[in-house]
């Protein structure tokens, strides 16, 4: 379905985002190789996190839902799933594609993984090399994307790899990979990425080692055939998915906006580090840890913003959050300009791209490079009056539905299905916070 925004009055109340969608894959995938009952209150239901579950339950771990919305995954024990009848078929779902080869390299069984066309685009690259170092057999279609087939190896060697690029999916991949292995894995990152695998294993009575390394990096070493025992999982709001109304609420005049138990882990929060920078109203309280992972409630208010530098370091904790940054930076006074966003390239949609093009659609002054984007703010939103081709990407659907609600003309998407993947009824969300979000040809 295609939307449309238009400009809303304000945005005021308070509310919950669906759970985040990293911990969720990993709640379910560690769940289903440990020893027992795992329960998983406030799972992302989404598309690519069902996906993973559909996935999970062709591998052989049993996977319910109960009526007052838990999960409960009864795990096979490390090492223990089965050869799938079928191919298994990921969607859109580039995490969980990638963690699941990670888990099943060290599984001597044939599995075949597939994906829709915005998936199947995607490079896989990244986490075959590792992969095929541990002893899997993995080929793919012309430059290393799906579908593809992976032969697990009944003798996997485990390895220290040094990601060339930081990536919490090839990092997660690998560790995965290692749960399997005999002796000690260990991935070397040359910046600190999410370290959501690493609590959730720590979480599950894995042995996990980090130590921080000279010029910034991580080394983190994981201990390999461990007895795993299933465990409570509390899921957190997705800040990722957070981002859209907290930056909406920043720019719609006169709005104030709570979001309750939103995760806020320190190597994900690049986006409310920046945003303060430029001058936001965020207030952080209620602070607790849940299920091994910090969360918060974020309470924001409208207000003015300033252009900022964004440094490339901080590109892996804010990765996900760009477009809609772009978004805020186009409404703040003065020059935003991101660098380091080369990663930006290979994810649902060139994003680099996608973001450059639609805001310049709508009026702003932007500046594109080969891993940058400079965004010239004039203290005030673009005009909008633009029909953006969100090319399946669901962050570039909401980034440009934020814009519409405080553009002096309406922005309208071609495509609001993406959107699913990760925050399922997002435009009733907003609309139930003051929005004015409706299909295309609605009065």
């Amino acid at each position: 379905m295609a939307l449309i925004s238009r400009r809303a009055r304000t945005l005021a109340g308070e509310g919950s985002v669906p759970g985040d969608k990293s911990i969720s894959h990993r709640a379910l995938i560690v769940g289903s190789v440990a020893v027992g009952e795992t329960r998983i209150t406030g799972l992302l239901e989404a598309d690519d996190v069902l996906r993973t579950v559909d996935a999970l339950r062709a591998l052989g771990a049993r996977i319910d839902r109960d009526a007052d919305g838990v999960w409960r995954v009864f795990g096979r024990g490390v090492g223990g799933l089965a050869e799938p009848a079928s191919v298994l078929d990921m969607g859109n779902s580039g995490t969980g594609a990638r963690l699941l080869m990670g888990l099943l390299a060290t599984h001597p069984f044939t599995s075949f993984f597939t994906g829709d066309a915005s998936l199947s685009a995607r490079p896989m690259d990244r986490v075959m090399t590792p992969l095929r170092r541990m002893g899997a057999t993995i080929s793919a279609r012309s430059g290393d994307r799906l579908p593809l087939m992976i032969r697990g190896t009944a003798g996997p060697l485990p390895i220290v790899y040094e990601l060339p690029v930081a990536s919490a999916q090839v990092k997660s991949a690998v560790l995965l990979a290692g749960l399997n292995t005999p002796g000690t894995t260990s991935v070397v990152e040359p910046q600190p990425t999410r370290d959501h695998s690493e609590l959730m294993l720590r979480h599950f009575g894995a042995e996990v080692a980090v130590e921080r390394l000279d010029g910034g990096g991580r080394a983190i070493m994981l201990a390999g055939q461990p007895e795993i025992t299933g465990r409570h999982v509390v899921v957190p709001g997705d800040l990722s998915s957070a981002a859209f109304p907290l930056v909406a609420a920043l720019l719609v005049p006169g709005s104030r906006l709570t979001l309750s138990r939103v995760g806020i882990n320190a190597l994900r929060s690049g986006l409310l580090e920046t945003l303060g920078e430029m001058g936001a109203g965020i207030a952080i309280a209620d602070r607790r840890t849940e299920g091994g992972e910090p969360a918060a409630d974020l309470t924001v208010e409208a207000g003015p913003l300033r252009g900022v530098e964004v440094p490339p370091e901080r590109a892996p904790s804010m990765i996900d959050e760009y477009p809609v940054l772009a978004v805020a930076a186009a409404c703040a006074e003065g020059v935003t300009r991101m660098t380091g966003l080369g990663e930006l390239r290979v994810k649902e949609s060139d994003r680099l791209g996608a973001m450059a093009r639609g805001l310049e659609a709508c009026g702003a002054r932007v500046e594109e490079g080969p891993d940058a984007l400079t965004v010239h703010g004039t203290g005030r939103a673009p005009r909008g009056g633009a029909r953006i081709a969100v090319e399946r990407d669901h962050r570039i659907a909401m980034a440009f539905l934020v814009l519409g609600m405080v553009a002096a003309e309406p922005v309208a998407i071609d495509d609001a299905g993406p959107i699913e993947t990760s925050f399922p009824g997002f435009a009733g969300f907003m609309n139930g916070l003051g929005a004015r979000v409706a299909a295309e040809d609605a009065p």
